[in-house]
């Protein structure tokens, strides 16, 4: 007779990656599941990032666009700061209290406190030591801020906090200039504050495709009043009673400059402390190695989502943690299809990026075709008054979607069709009869499908 544990499954986090797996094994099987979490339920999605960067981005983006208005008046609109706060963990609360309720009515068992693995079938939580015949790791990650001095002398922002102080800085800098930094730079910048968004690659967005880069610097520099600083590499920090005083090298040379608030947004890397060793899971920097079927080096743990560094999207832990939820389930051994996956800044033009990039086709040598259609030659772009943004395609010699890039203030819902077509092996042609609205941004889609073509 094989051994008892108090569970079946022990999931640790409950991000969008660890809620997904918990529901589905608790709603589709009789086994015993237990949900362990160290912070709040939830995860950050739901309690820090997507949930509270949709709340407060939304009035952000629709303040600055009312204020440019020229039917106000000349009018000077006004907002209450810690209201937009309140109504932002307003609505987190409500979300949240949903959440547990699905979990409490699924018979999860919550457990709160930091997990630390004893071996293949322990966790120790405080004092006490649960057992389970099977982990699923779901811990997500956590900031990467590098090397810099002096952060244990200054008070500073993460993007977890950025959003929740209750009274606006007159003057930030926000460090790194990847998607959260210049989520955090364009919101405090449309609410009126003086911004510094520092990136120590050569642009914004080193990431995305050079014109990504271009259009969103022009946009945040010439609507925004944002000072971009590409090259530069923050040392570090200090504090005195009037300010917080900001060290960085660029062109071999340090400098400095004074402001009142500074926001680390250097990236994240998947949390791995919490005694992996002792449970024989492997992994190295870029996270925890998994098998395509989501196996760790132990056979009865399992690990999804942003753990893994397999790029970071609540769509891409839920898919990971569904697939494998799914394979546990029915005993199956499918694996992932990353295709028509996308990435999405929100910013305002928002940015999705679909399939391979420019930069990514060109380092694989695979030989493509490009089109690239801007916005302004849209009629959408008079009436919404935005001249930057486009959107930009890139196909096989069959006309087959490799990859597009959207800079639009719809980016993201314009972007499913992409998606369609690229997991689906769709062509432009077929993209290009399609009907598309006339007076919108997404014939922007149907100029392009039919001017690649063309090509």
């Amino acid at each position: 007779m094989g051994k008892k544990y108090d569970f079946d499954y022990i999931i640790i986090g409950s991000g969008p990656a660890g809620s997904t797996m918990a529901l589905k094994l608790a709603k589709k099987t009789k086994k015993r599941v237990a949900m362990i979490e160290s912070h709040i339920f939830g995860g950050s999605n739901l309690n820090t990032r997507d949930i509270p960067y949709a709340v407060s981005l939304g009035f952000s983006h629709t303040f600055a666009k009312l204020s440019n208005y020229p039917e106000i008046g000349g009018q000077e609109l006004h907002y209450n700061f810690p209201t937009v706060v309140s109504h932002q963990e307003h609505t987190t609360s409500l979300l949240a209290k949903e959440s547990f309720k699905k979990f409490d009515s699924t018979n999860i068992t919550c457990i709160s406190g930091q997990g630390q693995l004893i071996d293949e079938h322990t966790v120790a939580v405080g004092k006490k030591q649960y057992t389970t015949a099977n982990f699923i790791l779901a811990t997500g990650s956590k900031l990467d801020t590098g090397k810099i001095i002096g952060l244990d002398s200054v008070n500073y922002l993460t993007p977890d906090t950025a959003l929740k102080v209750r009274r606006l800085p007159k003057f930030a800098l926000i460090v790194g200039g990847g998607p959260t930094g210049c989520e955090i730079a364009e919101y405090f910048a449309e609410l009126g504050a003086k911004v510094i968004i520092m990136e120590s690659a050569s642009r914004l967005l080193p990431k995305e495709d050079e014109e990504v880069s271009e259009a969103i610097t022009e946009y945040f520099t010439t609507e925004l009043g944002i000072m971009v600083t590409a090259n530069s590499k923050v040392v570090a920090l200090e504090q005195d009673n009037i300010s917080k005083r900001v060290i960085f090298s660029t062109n071999h040379q340090e400098k400095f400059v004074r402001i009142d608030c500074v926001v680390l947004a250097t990236g994240t890397k998947p949390y791995t402390d919490y005694g992996l060793e002792n449970a024989n899971v492997k992994y190295d920097s870029d996270g925890i190695i998994v098998n395509k079927f989501f196996q760790t080096s132990s056979k009865n743990i399992y690990a999804v989502g942003d753990a893994i560094g397999e790029g970071s999207s609540t769509e891409l832990a839920k898919y990971q943690a569904s697939l494998l939820a799914s394979n546990l389930i029915e005993k199956t051994k499918n694996y992932a299809n990353y295709k028509g996956f996308i990435r999405l800044v929100n910013t305002y033009p928002e940015i999705a990026t679909i399939g391979s990039t420019e930069a990514e086709l060109n380092k694989q040598k695979i030989k493509h075709k490009k089109i690239v259609v801007y916005l302004k030659e849209l009629p959408a772009s008079k009436t919404e008054r935005l001249d930057y943004g486009f959107i930009k395609f890139l196909t096989d010699h069959n006309n087959h979607i490799l990859g597009a890039t959207i800079v639009a203030p719809n980016a993201g819902l314009m972007a499913e069709e992409i998606s369609i077509a690229i997991r689906h092996r769709l062509t432009a042609l077929e993209i290009a009869s399609t009907p598309h609205i006339a007076n919108s941004f997404n014939y922007a889609i149907k100029l392009a499908a039919k001017r690649i073509i063309k090509k």
